[in-house]
């Protein structure tokens, strides 16, 4: 399986030089004409090495006739690889990084795909999976939701959340591990979910709570899940691909989907330049297929398949997302959202979180807020200073405000650090309004 190591390859030709004699040698040579070498195909990809390993030897059973060249890099730096002259010789990108495949189709940096996708939708409720260029498509989905300890909520006496609104309950102040937005790839997806869901006005105020109810987690999403159980967290907000490992171990964990959902598709790729296109168009061929698509549903791997014929033969209880969908869940338009992902992100750091001191202070100002309307205060006001944002909804639109928030992956300007800092110092003046209120009620 794989690509033969060089040390190998030097064995096999001193082995030739000793037999010497060219007539062995021209004997030979029909019969390595007729055992051609696999050709190779790159595949540059996010996934760990355990899932691609698996892929790779069901890949090459299945295609004999090619070898796979597995390459490991994070969207950042394979965005920078693949926009190189020469594409660093990459057939195929399959990750699961949708806004790097549109950054990479704005650069003309992929052809089309070019192969039968008889039976896969092209959308999911109201979020489109694949591209409507035919340049990448989707392979398979991680469904947005929560991890949760079931003993640790039962002992704090919460059923488990049926949709986000349930998240805002009092019993769960300091057990729910919530990613940061700003720093946490997977995160502002959650966010926009939740605004698109209840509305922009209702769904800050949501945040607002949750936000004064969780505790940070600050990198990588399978950290998320390393934070539930005795003692930490009893509930977290994750997409299911990074909690399956940990439940697949034996971690007393299970994972929820809310009734609004959201969905992460991951997408396979032909580079512009592939080497080997044959090979490329085999391999994503391959992970949409049957096989494919069953072997990415594996108790270790257990991701969502794209092609819901699959599901079928799955085990009982795998869910479903195509059924959710025809059932009115799934309704997040991943295309209105994507424009606003960063201007949402920032904007929920600087309402809710501005660094570690300033979260610890966010969350004591809610627990005093709970804590007095156990005693029966009525704190709707103090409620909508926290969770009312500095700009409307049609503000937040303005496509001269979301060009600017796009261009900070290219550098920092004035005017966005302008924007930012006035949004903080709302943030600051309501919070030092709700606590002078809260300390004038002898909360």
């Amino acid at each position: 399986m794989g690509v033969a190591t060089p040390d190998v390859l030097p064995g096999r030709r001193r082995v030739l030089a000793a037999l010497g004699g060219g007539a062995l040698l021209c004997g030979l040579a029909p019969l390595a004409r007729a055992q051609a070498a696999p050709s190779p195909v790159v595949v540059l990809t996010s996934y760990p090495e355990e899932m691609m390993s698996r892929f790779e030897a069901a890949f090459e059973r299945a295609h004999p006739q090619y070898r796979l060249q597995l390459r490991w890099r994070r969207p950042s730096d394979a965005l920078t690889d693949l926009l190189k002259p020469g594409q660093d010789g990459v057939d195929v990108y399959w990750a699961a990084s949708p806004r790097t495949f549109e950054r990479l189709k704005e650069t003309k940096a992929l052809q089309t795909l070019g192969i039968d996708l008889s039976g896969l939708p092209a959308k999911l409720g109201g979020t489109r999976i694949s591209d409507v260029d035919g340049l990448f498509v989707a392979t398979e989905l991680a469904g947005y939701g929560y991890v949760y300890a079931p003993a640790e909520l039962a002992r704090l006496g919460v059923p488990v959340p049926q949709d986000w609104r349930d998240l805002a309950d009092p019993r769960l102040a300091g057990r729910i591990a919530l990613p940061d937005p700003s720093r946490v790839g997977f995160a502002p997806v959650l966010v926009d979910i939740v605004l698109q869901a209840y509305g922009w006005e209702a769904g800050w105020a949501l945040w607002s709570e949750i936000a004064g109810l969780s505790t940070l987690i600050r990198s990588g999403g399978g950290r998320v899940a390393e934070e539930v159980g005795p003692g930490r967290a009893a509930i977290g907000l994750s997409i299911d691909f990074f909690v399956a490992a940990a439940i697949a171990g034996g971690a007393p964990l299970r994972f929820a989907y809310p009734l609004h959902g959201g969905i992460n598709p991951a997408h396979v790729a032909l580079t512009a330049g592939a080497p080997n296109p044959a090979g490329g168009r085999a391999f994503a061929a391959f992970l949409l297929s049957e096989e494919g698509q069953r072997l990415l549903a594996a108790e270790d791997i257990r991701k969502l398949p794209v092609r819901p014929s699959v599901y079928a033969t799955l085990p009982a209880g795998y869910h479903d997302p195509f059924a959710a969908a025809a059932a009115g869940g799934y309704a997040y338009d991943n295309e209105a959202g994507r424009a606003r992902l960063t201007l949402v992100a920032t904007l929920f750091a600087q309402m809710f979180i501005q660094g570690e001191q300033g979260h610890e202070r966010y969350v004591a100002l809610w627990s005093r807020i709970h804590a007095a309307e156990r005693a029966g205060r009525d704190l709707r006001q103090i409620r909508a200073l926290l969770g009312t944002p500095p700009l409307s909804e049609r503000a937040a639109a303005d496509p001269a405000l979301l060009a600017l928030f796009r261009e900070r992956f290219e550098g920092e300007s004035a005017e966005l650090e302008r924007i930012e800092v006035g949004w903080q110092w709302e943030a600051v003046k309501a919070w030092g309004e709700a606590e002078r209120r809260l300390a004038a009620l002898g909360a």
